[in-house]
């Protein structure tokens, strides 16, 4: 089957996108504005983020004692990407969105499609999932016998682990939420989630941490967890509460409980658990290693997937567009939004990597060198993320394009399948590497293993809900990368100098010479993006004209 007519003529920024798109929430207008609001708070979570990690690195350091804790840790990430990030959102936005498009405008008699969709998840959901948050407790030792065989701080961990569990059912709630809210176009309250969940962690650390050490922290992620939902449960109560319900109730209700049916629910978890197996697979390589690796690893992973997190922003926002818009039929807008979004975020990711690349011990020095973390943490965490940073585009396109596979609400296993391969290639080159390069060689297997699953997923990306063209975008994709390559380049030359200051003329070289590089080498969307800032400038001068 030939591809798709190539993605490297993107046109810029419109006032509105196609018909089908600005039904609802879809015009462009609407998607800069949700997507400015969800930058800023994602950011700030971030930053709060930077700053949690911080201080563990400045009260706990890169010892035994927070390599304990940060087995303890496995059991929110795996919850947040499982519940919040990737399983929960990638089979309920659809779902949402495939109800509120057969909800009509006038109500009448009859069971609402949204609320009915409610009333067949949610009970079952809360139940399931309590009763997995008490089992994981109850089997905290085992657990971490299982993740980090020869811990030095085994029993720590245990305790850490049954504070941790009751995230399990919090961030099931959160993610419920959130896609709920998403998929009726409100982002403020999902987007700061993570602002609510940091904040918690870092009152803990601070109030508790004296008496209670590094469980404080731990405590802090169940109380985290907790204000995630108080945060979101209001807007979607307020949501909820239709004065009437619909004509069409009942058939509209019945298809939209079969779109988060066993089928489509499957390979969902599957991909997400295997995606979230990366992290098991690195703390149990590096649990035999000497101590400190876990926490050098923890910490080059959470700066150098922050530029990730940035970029996948623009999906979040898209994805429940995407999703209406395959809803009502409209499978041309939907593909011109994914891969729109595709670039876009391949080119954010791109210019936070080739940061990090100029300057990771910069980078490090400036964020975590002080108290219990000294020069030689440094050194090894930068080594570390350097490395992390070679797999950040392959991390950007598995959440953006697991999005287009799962936006129509159907069964579909190619991603978990994907996703399983690149776990069996981690596994495999992580473990080779670690003997050879310790830590970094486990990162190194991370880099390896996401990359070929973003390629796996790419070469079948007309498989799922949005057939995008897979050979142009790779073919924009690799462009943006050499770009990204030599603007990483210039900026480690430019990264002299005291810490801050390394780190700014590394951000500025990188900011000017990508765009300038990909320009020469004909890569896609920047162009248009230039264009369209260009015309913004035209147009300045001459509103300030009387």
């Amino acid at each position: 089957m030939a591809d798709a007519p190539s993605p490297t003529a993107v046109r810029p920024p419109e006032a509105t996108d196609p018909p089908a798109e600005a039904a609802g929430h879809g015009s462009g207008r609407w998607l800069a504005k949700a997507a400015g609001v969800t930058a800023a708070l994602t950011a700030a979570g971030a930053l709060l983020g930077l700053f949690r990690d911080q201080l563990l690195a400045s009260h706990f350091g890169a010892g035994p004692e927070t390599d304990a804790f940060l087995v303890a840790w496995t059991v929110p990430e795996f919850a947040a990407t499982l519940l919040i990030e990737d399983g929960m959102a990638l089979v309920l936005v659809p779902a949402f969105a495939a109800a509120l498009a057969r909800r009509p405008a006038s109500p009448g008699p009859g069971p609402d499609p949204v609320r009915a969709l409610v009333r067949a998840t949610l009970p079952g959901a809360v139940l399931v999932l309590g009763a997995a948050a008490a089992l994981l407790a109850l089997a905290a030792p085992w657990l971490v016998t299982l993740l980090a065989p020869g811990l030095a701080r085994s029993a720590l961990a245990v305790d850490c682990v049954r504070l941790t569990a009751s995230c399990v059912l919090s961030f099931a709630l959160a993610g419920y939420c959130s896609a709920a809210l998403r998929a009726h176009g409100s982002f403020a309250a999902p987007a700061a989630i993570y602002v609510a969940h940091n904040a918690g962690i870092i009152a803990a650390i601070v109030l508790l941490g004296p008496l209670w050490g590094v469980r404080a922290a731990a405590a802090g992620v169940a109380a985290g967890g907790v204000l995630m939902v108080l945060l979101q449960a209001p807007g979607l109560w307020r949501r909820l509460k239709r004065p009437a319900d619909s004509p069409r109730g009942p058939a509209a209700a019945d298809r939209a409980v079969q779109a988060v049916a066993w089928a489509v629910v499957a390979p969902v978890l599957a991909f997400a658990v295997s995606r979230q197996s990366q992290v098991l697979v690195e703390r149990f390589l590096a649990a035999p290693l000497p101590a400190g690796a876990i926490s050098h690893l923890n910490y080059a992973q959470k700066v150098a997937q922050l530029p990730m997190t940035l970029s996948l922003m623009v999906c979040t926002v898209s994805f429940p567009v995407v999703a209406r818009a395959l809803a009502a039929g409209d499978t041309a807008a939907a593909r011109r939004r994914a891969e729109r979004d595709l670039l876009l975020a391949g080119l954010i990711v791109l210019l936070g990597a080739a940061t990090v690349l100029a300057a990771a011990p910069q980078i490090v020095r400036l964020l975590f060198e002080r108290g219990a973390f000294d020069p030689a943490d440094t050194a090894a965490t930068a080594a570390v993320m350097r490395v992390y940073a070679l797999g950040l585009l392959g991390h950007t396109l598995v959440g953006a394009l697991v999005r287009c596979s799962f936006s129509a609400a159907r069964p579909l296993w190619h991603p978990a399948a994907a996703m399983l391969a690149g776990i069996a290639a981690t596994a495999v080159a992580g473990q080779a590497l670690a003997g050879v390069w310790g830590a970094p060689g486990i990162a190194a297997g991370n880099a390896l293993g996401i990359t070929l699953t973003a390629g796996l997923l790419l070469a079948g990306a007309r498989r799922g809900g949005v057939p995008l063209g897979a050979r142009a975008l790779l073919s924009g994709l690799v462009r943006l990368a050499a770009a990204a390559l030599a603007a990483a380049t210039a900026g480690r030359l430019c990264a002299v100098g005291p810490p801050l200051l390394a780190v700014t003329l590394a951000t500025a070289a990188v900011a000017v010479v990508l765009p300038a590089a990909a320009l020469a080498l004909r890569a896609p969307l920047v162009p248009a993006l230039a264009a369209a800032a260009a015309a913004r400038l035209r147009r300045r001068p001459a509103a300030r004209r009387p």
